[in-house]
């Protein structure tokens, strides 16, 4: 595990550095899902692939950005990720990041967010820093530049007290008469939007404050949401729950969810108790 942490942790100084230099645009090429990819996109992908490919300790690797599951060199192991998540805001000079969810031994269909062995973010902004759980705790790693490497900033815990709402999929409020209620809950009584349409900088402003609420539930015409169960929402409820937070798809756990396709898709709501709480009394006042 540490030799797959290390060498991911390595490979992040230098997708900042490509956020920096790198020519913005699409790549006029399209994922396995058909959605255009932006040149980040690609070079990404390709960056963690290849590092991932290399490893003695990997068995299997999956990517939001490929057709298949790829076999690695090892049997420890397996990755699935997302190398750029909110790679729209690029072109805008916000904050990205990537996702990694890992699992003991060798594939992904059938298995359970709970399998997952250890779970990966990393936030590419005005600093580079990545959150990591191997099931004990979330802690925070911060690049020091000058000496190259990254130092440990403390244990992360969601135990603050600031009403913070990233509100994504507005659009489902109009199908969705609970979210726009609740939506209007969170206004009335004084929350703060922090919202950037990226899932990683949103959640990791939500874990760093310790409190505040993520939301991203589907509608009439996507029930499941956008956001992917294996390569999104599984590494991201692993990090919320090891906090002490709250991750749910509705009435049960994100962790809970059998992955049965790669490219599946669940509502998701992560954050503190209370604020999850919230959520689910009005989802349950819609249903009741």
């Amino acid at each position: 595990m540490q030799r797959v942490f290390l060498a991911l942790a390595g490979a992040f100084p230098e997708v900042a550095r490509m956020l920096a230099g790198r020519a913005e645009g699409n790549a006029g090429t399209k994922n396995v899902f058909g959605e255009s990819q932006l040149k980040m996109d690609v070079a990404t992908n390709n960056l963690f692939l290849e590092i991932l490919k290399k490893s003695p300790d990997v068995a299997s690797i999956a990517s939001e950005e490929m057709e298949l599951e790829e076999k690695g060199g090892g049997d420890a192991y397996s990755v699935a990720y997302d190398p750029l998540d909110g790679s729209s805001l690029v072109d805008v000079n916000l904050a990205v990041g990537s996702i990694f969810g890992v699992y003991p031994g060798a594939g992904f269909i059938g298995r359970t967010g709970l399998e997952q062995s250890a779970a990966i973010i990393a936030v590419y902004g005005p600093r580079l820093t990545f959150m990591v759980t191997i099931g004990k705790g979330v802690f925070e790693f911060l690049y020091d530049e000058a000496e190259g490497v990254f130092e440990c900033t403390g244990e992360i815990k969601m135990n603050g007290e600031k009403k913070i709402f990233a509100p994504g999929n507005l659009r489902a409020c109009a199908s969705e008469k609970w979210y726009l209620d609740l939506l209007g809950y969170w206004v009335k009584n004084g929350y703060t939007l922090r919202y950037s349409g990226g899932m990683v900088p949103d959640v990791n402003q939500i874990l760093k404050k310790g409190n505040g609420v993520f939301t991203y539930p589907g509608y009439a015409e996507k029930p499941e949401g956008k956001l992917r169960l294996l390569y999104e929402c599984a590494p991201m409820a692993f990090l919320m729950e090891q906090a002490g937070g709250v991750a749910v798809a509705g009435k049960g756990r994100v962790l809970d969810l059998k992955i049965e396709k790669l490219d599946q898709r669940t509502p998701v709501f992560l954050g503190a108790k209370n604020e999850i709480d919230l959520v689910r009394s009005y989802m349950e006042k819609s249903s009741g």
